[in-house]
């Protein structure tokens, strides 16, 4: 079965899944019914029952596959199983392409039962952001101006990539209208929900695969990152997010957000990610700004040390940023479990000013830039998110000075974090202020923001000056909403930062209740 394009839900929560004959959503229980939480580093090595196997990760799968333990198929029709259980709680995805995944499936449980995997990957469920084109399945950037009919002949590098490697595409995973804002709503798809309270946002852009991994709809997913669209939604799902050094992973086509936007991989722990990077970071053409392969493999870096890393925690960035309490706390015990795998901590601001302003120039004329390319007329434009129609008004009336000048100031930035990063291994701040707020709308409630910027100040710097930067879980708040702590490292750290981040979930700093189950 493939199910096709959701229908819009209600700004006030998820309310309704991918196929019309789907229940709207279910009651949550008080307590998670897998003992398998998807941040936990301590997984059974022997699952007692199928539906424990959408809570492994793509490092458990893969060696259940090579012991001959379980097959691609048994996992993947539980993961479908969840997927189904997840799409329904939070309208997590545009489309679920069973079928597909199961005939997938099928072909990488011959290969492996001949002892030929094609790659780290074979038989791995695993989603993609409906940004990123898929061979074969409508891209639809959650917009009522794009037309699901054609072809759909490509894929982007990073899904090419994981096609070679065997991996099982579940589906797409929904996203705001071509990524532009820091939640996760369009007028195509509706409002994603958090899957801790699903009338919370699963924040954004890439919402819907956060949501996804959370409540084991396949343990790899597939995000784009122009601003923090990576890193916003894992903090407030419970995840881990990876934004890696611009050209890392190649992208094609280019993104109208130009060089502030990256692909990066979403998943339920540092290890699983590096798995992944080691497989979407392969060459291609079609990206002309690709960095040269990494010097090693990603996962063989985890097993270096964290002792002796200079680390610089910074609470506000030295800005004035109100950190709500329990993030503060959270996080500050992050970097004290940091300092007791030995790394050199010191609290410090690495002494830049906020760079908003450039920031929106670039971003708002990308947006305009977009929208005129589509050349639509009065009646498609009015379809269009009415936040995107702001947005693409005030890019549309910078000049070509206003953005040379945001250039200039992303340069300096750039320089002034080289410089910093001379002196620090990494920097350490909250991914986000606050935790999850109301679904449906771009700013929380009451807040007194206009844009989405309002609210993420520690993420979008980093998309400027092209860091690598993460975000681990590491606690909840008073209810229960995860906070994450972002590690940012300089320009190609990349392993260090996978690194610092695995070293927490191995010491036990990044495990969190699970979300209810579906």
């Amino acid at each position: 079965m493939t199910t096709g394009p959701a229908e819009p839900t209600s700004p006030t929560g998820p309310a309704h899944s991918a196929a019309p004959d789907r229940p709207t959503g279910q009651d949550q229980p008080d307590q998670p019914s897998h003992p398998n939480q998807p941040n936990q580093p301590d997984q059974p090595d022997q699952p007692s029952h199928p539906n424990q196997l959408a809570e492994l990760t793509a490092t458990r799968l893969t060696a259940g596959y090579a012991a001959g333990e379980f097959s691609p198929v048994e996992v993947t029709r539980a993961v479908l199983e969840r997927a189904e259980a997840a799409q329904a709680a939070t309208n997590c995805f545009t489309r679920i392409d069973a079928d597909e995944a199961l005939t997938a499936a099928e072909e990488s449980a011959e290969r492996w039962r001949a002892g030929a995997p094609a790659g780290p990957l074979d038989g791995v469920p695993v989603t993609v952001k409906d940004l990123l084109l898929t061979r074969g399945t409508p891209t639809l950037r959650g917009s009522r101006t794009v037309r699901a009919e054609g072809r759909w002949e490509e894929d982007a590098p990073s899904v090419a990539r994981l096609r070679e490697s065997g991996a099982v595409f579940l589906g797409k995973t929904t996203t705001p209208e071509f990524g532009w804002k820091g939640v996760t709503d369009s007028p195509r798809h509706g409002v994603t929900g958090n899957p801790y309270a699903p009338g919370r946002t699963a924040g954004g852009s890439s919402g819907g695969s956060a949501a996804g991994v959370a409540l084991g709809a396949g343990p790899l997913s597939l995000g784009t990152d122009g601003g923090g669209s990576v890193r916003i939604p894992a903090s407030f799902c419970g995840v881990f997010g990876l934004k890696a050094t611009y050209g890392r992973v190649p992208l094609y086509p280019a993104s109208p957000f130009g060089t502030l936007a990256h692909v990066g991989p979403m998943t339920r722990d540092a290890a699983d990610a590096a798995l992944m990077l080691d497989v979407i970071t392969g060459a291609d053409w079609r990206d002309w700004s690709q960095l040269a392969p990494a010097a090693g493999s990603f996962r063989e870096a985890l097993a270096g040390p964290v002792s002796g890393l200079r680390v610089a925690y910074s609470p506000s960035l030295g800005w004035d940023v109100p950190v709500a309490p329990a993030v503060a706390a959270a996080v500050r015990g992050a970097v004290e479990a940091l300092a007791g795998l030995g790394a050199s901590v010191e609290e410090i601001d690495p002494g830049i000013e906020d760079p908003v302003e450039a920031f929106h120039t670039l971003w708002f004329s990308g947006a305009a830039r977009l929208v005129q390319s589509l050349r639509l007329d009065d009646a498609q434009r009015a379809l269009l998110d009415p936040g995107l129609r702001e947005i693409c008004e005030q890019g549309a009336r910078y000049s070509a000075l206003d953005y040379l000048t945001a250039v200039d100031a992303r340069m300096a930035l750039g320089r002034a974090m080289g410089r910093f990063h001379s002196a620090y291994d990494l920097l350490v701040t909250p991914t986000e202020p606050i935790t999850a707020f109301t679904a449906g709308v771009e700013v929380p409630p009451g807040s007194g923001h206009t844009r989405w910027t309002g609210w993420t100040p520690f993420t979008y710097p980093f998309n400027l000056t092209q860091q690598p930067a993460a975000t681990v879980p590491c606690g909840v708040d008073g209810e229960g909403l995860p906070i994450g702590v972002q590690l940012i490292g300089a320009r190609h750290a990349d392993a260090l930062v996978l690194r610092a981040a695995h070293a927490l979930y191995e010491s036990g700093a990044a495990r969190i209740p699970a979300p209810p189950a579906p």
